[in-house]
């Protein structure tokens, strides 16, 4: 199998020829550790069998009077929704305000048009050099991130939940519009398959009630979700922290796979496995926190080997890490993690490995040492 042939495999819930790998976000050190001078170029190096494409976005000074120099020097700059943002100094962006301060922004607020053509040229990118060789996974959202983007805070959109709610399917209608167009614009071109960015939860739990959640969310991403199977694409629902109260709606909600199951917030991927597995398709777990930032490259293997023996039998598992390849993972961690992938993952699975491995429990050593 190539790398297309793997990812779709497992996404699919089915068994390819091994364990495939992706990463949702690859920064620097790790993504030029190697000489890569971009993403495209580190998924060959790396030889990944699925690249993240995110759309293209026009930024510009938050300050008008302000020089494209003085705007990076000083970190804030707006995109063409008017949300203003901030960078931290490995250039990671947050955001920082947003254009709809009352309901009464409404009237006259105008969405950007998802139409323009400079939206997807880093897909159109990655779609001649990857097409049928890696699976091709375009960042979408659905109706819970970007509203409180555009409100400012998402303290602000939590509070709207209740005072607000006309504001709160306001805004989710708004981003949706964009968000579905732009979204089959890219699978017309040639996405395989989209992953919702739209974060949920902490690691103590979700950020709302499940009633609120099936109120304000879920019949957002249930659009989503038909809008993309609709087009021919498969669906990847990522979320932080713990989502056990949720998964029952993702599985509602029609999603194919759930990223990246974050173990320190209590996602056990061998429990999410037995329990449904047999509905989603599992992504990441490995820890990026404090593994792939300050572990041994013989602990990461072991975390691989636990990881594989217990999400991987059968099919339906991708490994990832348990959010990204942020600033502070240590390179040889992540190429550690990526052999062992390949070492360990090839299927048949060793049934004397898998029973060894699915007993033990990184994860608890990690929360021990901190």
């Amino acid at each position: 199998m190539n790398g297309y042939e793997r990812f779709m495999t497992a996404l699919r819930r089915e068994q390819p020829d091994r364990v495939p790998l992706w990463e949702l976000i690859v920064n620097d050190p790790t993504l030029s550790s190697r000489g890569a001078r971009s993403l495209e170029d580190f998924v060959e190096l790396e030889d990944l069998d699925a690249i993240t494409v995110f759309e293209d976005m026009p930024l510009r000074p938050a300050d008008p009077s302000a020089t494209a120099s003085d705007a990076e020097e000083h970190h804030h700059v707006v995109d063409d929704w008017g949300i203003t943002w901030g960078t931290t100094e490995h250039g990671i962006p947050y955001p920082v305000t947003g254009p709809i301060r009352t309901a009464e922004d409404l009237k006259t607020y105008r969405p950007p048009d998802p139409d323009e053509d400079h939206r997807l040229k880093t897909l159109r990118s990655a779609v001649q050099r990857f097409k049928g060789r890696k699976a091709i996974v375009f960042l979408t959202h659905d109706g819970f991130e970007f509203p409180h983007y555009l409100r400012g805070g998402m303290d602000r959109l939590l509070i709207d939940f209740v005072e607000s709610p006309e504001l709160v399917h306001a805004l989710a209608e708004i981003t949706l519009g964009f968000k579905l167009r732009l979204m089959r614009r890219a699978i017309a071109l040639g996405a395989d398959a989209v992953v919702s960015g739209d974060d949920y939860a902490s690691r103590s739990g979700p950020l709302m009630s499940p009633r609120y959640f099936r109120e304000f969310v879920l019949p957002y991403l249930k659009r989503s979700v038909e809008a993309a199977h609709d087009a021919g694409a498969l669906y990847i629902k990522h979320t932080d922290g713990d989502i056990w109260r949720l998964l029952d709606l993702f599985v509602e909600a029609g999603v194919d796979a759930v990223d990246p199951l974050e173990p320190i917030a209590r996602m056990d991927i061998g429990q999410v496995k037995q329990r449904y597995g047999d509905r989603l398709a599992l992504v990441g777990n490995i820890d990026c926190t404090q593994l792939l930032p300050y572990g041994t490259e013989e602990e990461v293997v072991e975390a691989v080997k636990e990881t594989i023996a217990k999400a991987a039998p059968g099919g339906g598992y991708i490994m990832a890490s348990s959010n990204s390849l942020h600033p502070g993972v240590n390179p040889a961690n992540y190429r550690a993690m990526a052999a062992a992938a390949r070492r360990w993952g090839q299927y048949p699975l060793d049934a004397r490995f898998v029973e060894e491995y699915a007993q033990k429990d990184y994860v608890g050593r990690l929360l021990k040492s901190k």
